[in-house]
């Protein structure tokens, strides 16, 4: 377990310095706490992207947004300085 625990600690992030040595496994603690609320967060927006994925009928979406856009064309026509040909 101890050689799990140095790995572990050594995949978080380098622990070389003479000095900090004895911070080490507090260092190692509070980067594992980091990581595991990234690994959470991220297991969160997954999993609502997968809930939402071609969630229901969206075709009356999309024939919604080609109206807008046949609506916006024909308003915006002939609207500058330039002559109708």
């Amino acid at each position: 377990m101890d050689n799990m625990w140095k790995i572990w600690k050594y995949a978080l992030g380098s622990f070389s310095d003479d000095k900090t040595q004895e911070y080490d496994n507090t260092v190692a603690i509070v980067r594992t706490f980091v990581f595991i609320t990234y690994l959470i967060t991220n297991i969160f927006i997954i999993s609502g992207v997968i809930r939402h994925w071609n969630y229901g009928n969206n075709t009356k979406l999309a024939e919604t947004q080609q109206k807008a856009a046949q609506i916006q064309k024909e308003t915006t026509n002939y609207t500058s300085c330039e002559e109708k040909n």
